[in-house]
C-alpha cells in the first residue's frame, strides 16, 4: 500500500516536471507566481492577502495542468484537424485565460492600493 502511494506521488511529481519542461505558458505562469510572491512579501500583504494569492497562483497553475492534459488527449483521441478537437482546445485555453484574468484582478485589488500609497 505505501509503494503504491509513493509510486503516486512519483507520477504526480513527473506531471508537474513535465508541464513547466514542456509547456511555454505553465513557466510564464510561474515566473509571474514569483514576481507576485516577491512583492508581496516586499508590500507585507497580510495573511488573508496570502490566502488569496496563493488560491489564485494554485488555480492558475493548475488549469494550465488541465489545460495541457486536454490538448494532449485531444491529439490523440483527434491526430487529424476536427473542429469538435479544435473547439475543444479552445474551451480549454479559454477557461485559463477566464481564471488569469480573474488572478489578475485580484492581484490588482490586493495590490494597486499598496503600490499607490507608495507615492
Amino acid at each position: 500500500m505505501l509503494v503504491k502511494l509513493f509510486k503516486s506521488f512519483r507520477y504526480a511529481f513527473n506531471g508537474i516536471s513535465i508541464l513547466f519542461k514542456e509547456e511555454t505558458n505553465a513557466r510564464i505562469h510561474l515566473i509571474v507566481a514569483t514576481i507576485t510572491i516577491v512583492v508581496g512579501w516586499m508590500l507585507k500583504i497580510s495573511i488573508t492577502e496570502w490566502c488569496f494569492v496563493t488560491l489564485c497562483i494554485t488555480l492558475v497553475i493548475m488549469a494550465e495542468a488541465f489545460n495541457t492534459a486536454i490538448e494532449n488527449l485531444t491529439d490523440l483521441v483527434s491526430p487529424k484537424v476536427h473542429p469538435l478537437a479544435g473547439k475543444t482546445k479552445d474551451l480549454a485555453a479559454g477557461a485559463v485565460l477566464i481564471l488569469s484574468i480573474g488572478a489578475v484582478l485580484v492581484g490588482l485589488i490586493i495590490f494597486a492600493p499598496k503600490i499607490a500609497k507608495l507615492f
